[in-house]
C-alpha cells in the first residue's frame, strides 16, 4: 500500500472514532498499535493519554507535535465528540511524515509527540511535564487552515496564532419583587455595565485584540422577580501576549470598580489561557525550504496571522530557547474550523505529510 493511501486510511479511522480531551484512550491505543506495526520505539503514560515516539540516532533532537483530541459539540441535534478542528488530519499527516522518514538517513533524532487535550488549552503542559521536549532544539507543528485563509495546494511555513483567555464571573446581589426594586440588588445592572465598559478599552489600532461577553444567565420563570444573582462569561483575545496581559488587568480593574459602584459582589475566575505564537525565524525558514522541496515553489504560501489560538505555543513559553513553528496546510476547508460539518479536500493530507517530512529532515541537518 502506498503511503498516501495509508494516510487516507488512518484519517478515515480517526475521523470515525473521535474522543474528547483527556479521554483519548482508544486514539492513544491506535497510535501505539500503528507505531508498533512500523517497528518504531514509543512511550505511553499510565496517568495521561498521548504517545511519544522517536526515530534516528545522535544527540541532536528535532520534534513534531500532533494534537489528538476532538471537540464536544452538537451534531444533528445530538451532542457528541466530533473532529471538526481537524486533529484527525493532524495525526494522519504526522504519521505520514514518520512513514516517509523512517527508512531515510537522518542527521539526528526526530521525536513525534501525539499530544492530548489541545482543545482544553493545557494538553501541551502534560507533555512538557513528562519530558517530551527535553533536549529538543526545534519543534514543528501542522494544522489544516480555513479556505479563506489559505487555499488548497498552498502551505504556509508559520502560523502566528493569537493569545486567548476566558473569564467566568458570578454576580451576587439580592432578589426583589418587580414592584419594589429598591429592596434588592439587580444582578443584571452590573452585567450591562460590564458589557459597555469592555467597549471602552482601547489599545493601538495596530494591535489586534477583542473582549466580548459570550454567556449571561439570570432569572427564572417568574417574570416579576428581579434577579439578584447571575453568571456571565467572556472571551478575551489579543495577537500578542503583552496586550492580552494588559487587557486582562484592565478588565479586572473595571469590573471591580463596577462592583463597588453597584454595591454588589462579583467573583471572577480566569481560565484556559493559551499564549500567542512565538515563531522562530530559523524554524520558519527551514519549513519554507521543506515545503518548496517537497511540493514545489508554487505551493509556498505567506505566513499566516490569525486570531485563533493553539496550546502548541506553551512549548516555547516553557522553553524560550526552543525554535518552533507550525505549518499551515491549505485544504479547501469549510465552512470553517469548529463548524460541526467541517469538510476539506483529503488530497491535502499527503501534501502536508510530504512537506512536514522534508522540513523535519532538513531540520536534523541544519547547523
Amino acid at each position: 500500500m502506498s503511503i498516501e493511501k495509508q494516510i487516507g486510511e488512518w484519517f478515515t479511522h480517526f475521523h470515525a472514532h473521535p474522543e474528547i480531551s483527556w479521554k483519548e484512550v482508544e486514539t492513544t491505543k491506535k497510535i501505539a498499535e500503528i507505531l508498533t506495526d512500523m517497528n518504531v520505539q514509543h512511550l505511553t503514560f499510565d496517568d495521561v493519554t498521548g504517545v511519544v515516539a522517536e526515530i534516528g540516532e545522535g544527540d541532536r533532537i528535532i520534534a513534531v507535535r500532533a494534537d489528538i483530541d476532538a471537540l464536544w459539540q452538537e451534531v444533528d441535534g445530538v451532542f457528541r465528540a466530533n473532529h471538526s478542528c481537524g486533529h484527525d488530519a493532524n495525526i494522519s499527516m504526522v504519521l505520514g511524515a514518520l512513514s516517509y522518514l523512517k527508512d531515510k538517513k537522518l542527521g539526528g533524532r526526530i521525536r513525534f509527540i501525539f499530544q492530548p487535550a489541545e482543545e482544553k488549552g493545557n494538553g501541551a503542559n502534560s507533555m512538557i511535564e513528562r519530558g517530551a521536549v527535553d533536549g529538543v532544539s526545534h519543534l514543528f507543528g501542522v494544522h489544516l487552515r480555513p479556505q479563506e485563509e489559505t487555499p488548497f495546494g498552498k502551505i504556509s511555513p508559520a502560523i502566528h496564532h493569537g493569545a486567548a483567555l476566558f473569564l467566568e464571573g458570578k454576580v451576587k446581589g439580592t432578589d426583589a419583587h418587580g414592584a419594589r426594586p429598591q429592596q434588592g440588588k439587580n444582578a443584571l445592572d452590573p452585567i450591562f455595565a460590564i458589557a459597555q465598559y469592555i467597549k471602552t478599552i482601547h489599545f493601538s489600532p495596530y494591535e489586534a485584540y477583542s473582549a466580548k461577553l459570550t454567556k449571561v444567565q439570570a432569572g427564572g420563570d417568574s417574570l416579576n422577580i428581579i434577579p439578584g444573582s447571575a453568571v456571565f462569561a467572556m472571551d478575551v483575545r489579543a495577537q500578542s501576549n503583552t496586550v492580552l496581559k494588559e487587557l486582562r488587568e484592565r478588565i479586572d480593574t473595571g469590573i471591580q470598580s463596577i462592583a463597588k459602584l453597584y454595591d454588589i459582589e462579583i467573583e471572577l475566575n480566569w481560565s484556559d489561557y493559551t499564549p500567542a505564537a512565538e515563531v522562530s525565524e530559523e524554524a520558519a525558514a527551514i519549513a519554507k525550504e521543506g515545503i518548496v522541496e517537497a511540493v514545489g515553489k508554487e505551493a509556498l504560501a505567506p505566513e499566516i496571522v490569525t486570531s485563533g489560538s493553539d496550546d502548541f505555543h506553551f512549548y516555547t513559553i516553557h522553553r524560550p530557547d526552543l525554535k518552533a513553528t507550525m505549518l499551515g496546510v491549505g485544504a479547501d476547508l469549510g465552512p470553517g474550523l469548529h463548524h460541526p460539518y467541517m469538510t476539506f479536500n483529503h488530497d491535502a493530507l499527503d501534501m502536508g505529510a510530504k512537506a512536514l517530512a522534508a522540513t523535519l529532515l532538513k531540520a536534523t541537518l541544519s547547523e
